[in-house]
């Protein structure tokens, strides 16, 4: 690994491999990750090394993991933000158990591909953003109460003086605010042994 770097569009940070080739590709950067060690990338027979990537059926039960495809070949799409990390529990068949970090337990096809880890800077979550500019530097622009809009605008607008809204909080076009399922329907959802906890 040549050097650890800054990217604006993620909160991990990523670190630079040279290939023996000359060749140059950014990874995620791995807990314990430094500049100098050697990371591999193959099917399977490799050392239980931060940053090592290999197939799940390769990696042994018990073993923490991030950055992971969720179909062969098609790149990681699991556990990849900062601090971030699943642990494998089993194998059945064709697939590996994973528990994801929401808790949730589900299969995984054992020709995809981890990495070996947990995903760096763990402390991110632990920022304190300090003032309302750096969520302005963020994107993050300042969100008007419902209940300081007309009735016209928002369900809980309206009113003489300050006044409470009557019945369950709601967004601007009625849905619930708090506990209202919105997840749809999706392919993968046979995949799920069992939901994320407190869910």
């Amino acid at each position: 690994m040549a050097a650890i770097e800054y990217d604006p569009y993620r909160n991990s940070r990523i670190a630079l491999i040279v290939y023996p080739d000359g060749d140059k590709r950014y990874i995620l950067q791995p807990s314990g990750l430094k500049v100098g060690d050697i990371v591999i990338a193959a099917e399977g027979g490799l050392d239980i090394k931060p940053g090592f990537a290999m197939k799940l059926r390769s990696i042994p039960i018990g073993t923490i993991v991030h950055n992971i495809e969720m179909h062969p070949g098609a790149g990681g799409q699991l556990a990849r933000s900062a601090g971030m990390s699943a642990q494998i529990m089993g194998r059945e068949d064709k697939y590996t158990i994973l528990r994801m970090p929401s808790g949730e337990m589900r299969y995984i096809l054992s020709e995809c591909m981890a990495s070996i880890g947990v995903v760096g800077n763990e402390d991110f979550i632990n920022t304190n953003i300090g003032k309302a500019g750096r969520n302005r530097h963020r994107g993050i622009r300042p969100q008007t109460r419902g209940s300081a809009m007309n009735p016209v605008d928002h369900p809980h607008g309206g009113g003489e003086g300050k006044t409470g809204s009557s019945g369950h909080p709601v967004s601007p076009w009625g849905t619930p605010a708090k506990g209202y399922k919105t997840r749809r329907k999706k392919a993968s959802d046979r995949l799920i042994i069992s939901r994320k906890k407190g869910k």
